[in-house]
């Protein structure tokens, strides 16, 4: 994706995310997203995360840039991942 504010850019890296000891995201085909005025992200394909482990919270979101977000939690630990359901399509870098 791109636009003025956001880049997206393709990483073979390998990322892991992990809640509370729980592996939920295993990843080498993540995106880096780097948005004006805030800290790389990097957004994992749905298949490289445990969804089984999620579910849907109350919580959801609007970017102008991104789309509506909407937020997942693990157990009691609320809103650890978000997702664009629907995304705005951006051209990709990279």
């Amino acid at each position: 994706m791109q636009n003025a504010r956001i880049t997206l850019h393709p990483s073979k890296q390998r990322m892991q995310v992990q809640v509370d000891g729980i592996l939920l995201a295993d990843s080498t085909n993540t995106r880096e997203l780097r948005e004006q005025g805030y800290p790389p992200r990097h957004y994992f394909p749905r298949e490289d995360v445990r969804m089984d482990l999620l579910t849907v919270s109350e919580t959801t979101i609007y970017c102008p840039f991104k789309g509506r977000a909407v937020y997942f939690s693990l157990g009691e630990s609320r809103d650890v991942a978000w997702s664009y359901e629907e995304p705005i399509e951006l051209s990709r870098v990279g």
